[in-house]
């Protein structure tokens, strides 16, 4: 219900605090990675370009998450041009999309694609969009157990509430563990690059706004993603 706008129904009372579904995160990747599949597959069954499928492919995405990351993408991109952190964190609250996080948007939204198009639309292309659904939802949970929250409120405290220290990152990374030896090398140095994209965002955040915050999730969740993507199409 979070993390996609996929129809899983509503709570009839009060629902859950978020900081009791955060292991879930990486699962929330399954359906999302399944879905982007079928979009390649069909595409190339119906003998559109690659490129066409890629495109086809991230606005299936951006429709079952409502954009939900590339919100914050482009929210951290133009906080990244505040003087101080007070100013950055109110910049990435302005409902209004500046220039950066215009840019961002098209740099991510292009080299996404691209990187989807040279996938292949058997069960290798599958498993990697699996994986890079999963770790990059994982490395939201590993962002969360380094910073601290940037805020008292939003998103990124309520998921850092609970504190730290506990094994709910387990589910997602037995996951990632059981899928990449399937792609033998190539699934490995993705895990690696992943994790290194999520950690330049972590450590920009920090060094920014002394912490992360939703958009700051966001955009670890996007970055790393789209960084499997590009060292799996080069590889598989």
């Amino acid at each position: 219900m979070l993390l996609t706008r996929l129809p899983v129904g509503q709570f009839a009372g009060t629902p859950p605090e978020i900081t009791h579904a955060r292991w879930a995160f990486p699962l929330v990747g399954l359906p999302l990675a399944l879905i982007a599949w079928a979009v390649l597959a069909g595409a190339a069954a119906l003998g559109l370009p690659p490129m066409v499928g890629g495109v086809l492919a991230v606005i299936a995405l951006v429709l079952g998450t409502g954009g939900l990351h590339h919100d914050g993408l482009a929210d951290f991109a133009d906080g990244m041009g505040g003087r101080d952190p007070e100013q950055r964190l109110a910049i990435m609250r302005d409902s209004r999309v500046g220039s950066y996080g215009v840019l961002a948007l098209i740099l991510a939204v292009v080299l996404g694609a691209a990187a989807l198009a040279a996938f292949p639309t058997g069960g290798a292309g599958l498993l990697a969009l699996t994986l890079c659904a999963v770790v990059s939802r994982l490395a939201i949970l590993m962002v969360m157990e380094w910073l601290p929250p940037a805020r008292e409120d939003g998103l990124g405290h309520l998921a850092a509430s609970a504190g730290k220290g506990n094994i709910r990152w387990f589910p997602g990374g037995l996951l990632a563990l059981l899928i990449a030896p399937f792609l033998g090398l190539p699934g490995m140095v993705a895990l690696l690059v992943m994790a290194a994209a999520a950690w330049l965002v972590g450590r920009r955040a920090k060094a920014l706004l002394g912490g992360q915050t939703g958009d700051v999730l966001g955009t670890v969740q996007l970055c790393s993603e789209i960084a499997g993507w590009v060292v799996l199409s080069a590889a598989l």
